[in-house]
């Protein structure tokens, strides 16, 4: 079974910096495309930050473009969100997902992903 465990989701102050993981199981890592989304209750999913480890593409929102990095070791199946600079419109739930590599990254940035795991809540204070 394909399983993704988000963590490290916490409470910070503006201008401060958090990082995500998902650890991954159940699937060639290395075949699958792995992304982070956030939402906000009643508005619409956003995708953040996808990467394909296999060749290190990568895609980021433009809303957090230069202040999120997001980064994978294949190794340990995980894939990491750097977020630095936070800004109290970063709060979101963030969730990891996975879908096989068929697809250039932005695709999956846009359209979403076949598997999700539980989200990690990020909340940003002013």
């Amino acid at each position: 079974d394909v399983q993704l465990q988000a963590s490290g989701g916490g409470l910070v102050q503006a201008g401060e910096s958090l990082r995500l993981s998902c650890a991954a199981s159940g699937f060639p890592f290395d075949h699958y495309v792995i992304g982070w989304f956030r939402q906000v209750p009643g508005k619409e999913r956003e995708g953040v930050s996808c990467i394909i480890s296999s060749d290190g593409s990568k895609v980021y929102a433009d809303s957090v473009k230069g202040r999120f990095t997001i980064s994978s070791d294949n190794a340990m199946n995980t894939v990491y969100l750097q977020m630095t600079s936070l800004k109290p419109e970063d709060t979101a739930v963030y969730y990891c997902a996975a879908s096989l590599g068929r697809y250039g990254v932005r695709w999956y940035l846009d359209n979403g992903m076949d598997y999700w795991g539980k989200g990690t809540q990020v909340t940003v204070s002013s």
